[in-house]
């Protein structure tokens, strides 16, 4: 199979000179970089299951299989690469084997909307998240190759969201389905990443980290809302509601009166 030319490469990230003073000491940041780069790392499994779920549209398929899944996996390897490099003493391969196992429990085919034109509108949803999620890690951190980093996967999702969304609008041209059913399809993913992928990361991270706690419920919250809680004092909520939004087309002027009270509850939705 071929590739398309990635628009950015692991080896052009210089390892070697990460400032560890700026990052090392930061568990938050380990907790938030780690669990990203387990959930980066099982995207192919992902993919086959849109692959499978958009039978018949080639063109699609083929940018998924080729584009996509090559990018995420990418990420994947660049987060973990970093990891390694800070935190030499994390088993990353054993924590990433046990959330593998529970990953691929939940991350089914029938997770997916049945409506292919609605999943699509999911997927703008969970680009919307990743997109914010890394411009935030971006603003957290002065690290500078960490910067970079974050910057590069950043504007690989936001790409990837304008891909989804354009195919979305096909798709909505040619079934007709009103904003209600887009609305619907939208919080159901929304609630689906607060409750799933994250979560399963981070435990699995933690139950890595403190093998002496696990299934200390307390000990795991208090870890997780710190590490949470960091990401939302740095959520760019504008961009992520104009995001969200976006499928459902609303006029401009109902758009501008909803995107600055949207914007204060969205840290809401998508963390804890």
């Amino acid at each position: 199979m071929s590739y398309h030319p990635l628009p950015w490469t692991l080896e052009s990230l210089d390892l070697d000179s990460i400032q560890m003073a700026r990052i090392r000491h930061n568990e938050d940041l380990f907790f938030l970089l780690c669990s990203s780069s387990f959930v980066e790392s099982g995207s192919d499994l992902y993919t086959q299951n849109l692959v499978d779920h958009f039978a018949g549209d080639e063109e699609l398929q083929a940018w998924l299989s080729q584009h996509w899944e090559h990018e995420e996996l990418q990420h994947g390897r660049a987060l973990t690469a970093y990891v390694r490099k800070v935190w030499p003493e994390f088993d990353w391969d054993t924590g990433f084997t046990a959330f593998w196992n529970d990953y691929a429990a939940v991350c089914t085919s029938e997770q997916l909307e049945a409506d292919r034109g609605l999943e699509l509108a999911a997927r703008c949803v969970v680009e919307t998240g990743t997109a914010s999620l890394y411009r935030a890690l971006h603003d957290i951190t002065d690290e500078p190759v960490l910067k970079k980093l974050t910057n590069h996967i950043k504007s690989d999702e936001v790409r990837h969201y304008k891909h989804f969304y354009q195919h979305y609008r096909a798709y909505r041209e040619r079934e007709g389905f009103g904003r209600y059913k887009v609305f619907r399809a939208i919080l159901r993913r929304v609630n689906e990443i607060k409750s799933e992928d994250s979560e399963i990361a981070l435990r699995h991270v933690f139950n890595q980290c403190y093998p002496q706690h696990l299934g200390d419920e307390k000990a795991f919250r208090r870890i997780s809302d710190r590490a949470q809680g960091l990401l939302r004092r740095h959520l760019p909520a504008e961009m992520t509601v104009k995001m969200l939004l976006k499928p459902l087309d609303l006029p401009a002027r109902l758009l501008s009166l909803l995107e600055k009270p949207l914007a204060r509850i969205t840290e809401k939705l998508f963390l804890h």
